[in-house]
Order: C-alpha cells, then sequence, then structure tokens
C-alpha cells in the first residue's frame, strides 16, 4: 500500500483508489489477438496487389458458372501467402529476440514458421472458399456479401491453424480469457476490411471500395 492510499498492482487501470490488473490484462489479450492474426490479414491485401495472370480456376465452370472467377489468380495466391508469411517470420524473429511473453509468441521457431505459414495460407484458401460460395449463388465478382466477405478469410486462417495447431489456437484464442482474443479480431476485421478496400480503390486495385 502506497502512501497515497493507492495500491498497485502489475498491471491495470486505478479505480476508487485500487489499481485493476484485470483490465489491462484483458486489454493485452485483445490486442494479442489482432497482433497474432497479422499473418493472415496480409495475403489477401498482397493478393490484390501482387495478382494477376492466370486465374487459380484456369477459367472453367461448373454447372455454367465460374468456379472461383477471374479476381483469384496463381500469382495473387503465392504472393499473398509469400507475403504473410515473411512478415510472420520478422515476428517470430522479433519476438524470440525480445523473450517476449507467451501470449505475442508462435512457439520456439519450428512451430512458428508452419504456423505464419499455415495462417497466411488458410486465409487465402477461405477467401476463395467465399469466391466460391458467391458464384454458386450468382453474385458477380466484386458484388457486396456481407459476413462472407468480412470473415470468410478468417475462418480459412483460424481454420486451418486450428486443424494443424489445435492446442496454440486453443490456448491464444479460446480457453478461458483468451476468448477476449477472438471477440477482439472479429469486431478489428470488418473496419479492416472495409479501410483496406477503400485504400484499394483509391490505388485502382480493386472496383469497388468494399
Amino acid at each position: 500500500m502506497f502512501p497515497n492510499g493507492e495500491e498497485f498492482g502489475r498491471s491495470g487501470k486505478v479505480i476508487y483508489g485500487v489499481r485493476n490488473p484485470a483490465i489491462m490484462d484483458l486489454l493485452l489479450i485483445a490486442v494479442s489477438g489482432i497482433y497474432l492474426f497479422l499473418p493472415a490479414l496480409l495475403p489477401n491485401s498482397a493478393a490484390v496487389l501482387l495478382g494477376g495472370g492466370t486465374p487459380v480456376d484456369f477459367g472453367r465452370t461448373w454447372r455454367g458458372k465460374r468456379i472461383l472467377g477471374d479476381g483469384k489468380t496463381w500469382r495473387g495466391l503465392f504472393g499473398g501467402v509469400a507475403a504473410g508469411t515473411a512478415l510472420g517470420m520478422a515476428m517470430v524473429l522479433a519476438t524470440d529476440a525480445l523473450d517476449s511473453p507467451d501470449i505475442w509468441r508462435y512457439g520456439d521457431l519450428a512451430q512458428g514458421a508452419g504456423l505464419v505459414f499455415v495462417m497466411a495460407l488458410g486465409a487465402l484458401l477461405g477467401d476463395m472458399a467465399g469466391a466460391f460460395i458467391k458464384r454458386r449463388l450468382g453474385m458477380e465478382r466484386g458484388q457486396k456479401a456481407p459476413v462472407l466477405d468480412q470473415y470468410d478469410f478468417v475462418v480459412g486462417g483460424l481454420g486451418l491453424t486450428a486443424l494443424l495447431y489445435p492446442s496454440w489456437v486453443a490456448s491464444h484464442y479460446i480457453d478461458g480469457e483468451s476468448i477476449v482474443a477472438l471477440l477482439a479480431l472479429l469486431v478489428f476485421v470488418p473496419l479492416l476490411h472495409r479501410l483496406v478496400n477503400i485504400i484499394g480503390f483509391k490505388l485502382g486495385k480493386k472496383k469497388e471500395p468494399w
């Protein structure tokens, strides 16, 4: 207890003279959920900037409709995965060099490399799955599809990572207070998605600002 009557914990906010560590801890968990998912957030934007060329579906149709569409290309897929993986590896090396707490880490170097690659790949596979669904619904490329547009890559990124690294996903996004990280990610993604699309539209890389 300090002379001014305030009791200080290891972190948190002073409320009625007592520092509450839980508030700051939850904020850190929320931020970590967004931070750790950056390798999956970058690939979509990188794919738009680096894309073009041969479509992933090679222009083929299924039941009279394109499988994916011209917007999903091999160059965009490889470029997006490479960008997300490169960013993720930089994060892995940085957290290792700084000896960061587990809340900010992907694990050791080997696990971290696998995790960020899977996360980046899963994000683009999820995005392609969203395009596949839109084509089946008769929606044209660029047509707005609320929820699907914002979360297809989140489902893909977390889903594939959970399939291959279930304990890491559980400990960082599901178990106990870590669920706050998942909630923060779900709130943050639509805001980021909108901002990135507006920037892409301004740069002439997207036909629509959504």
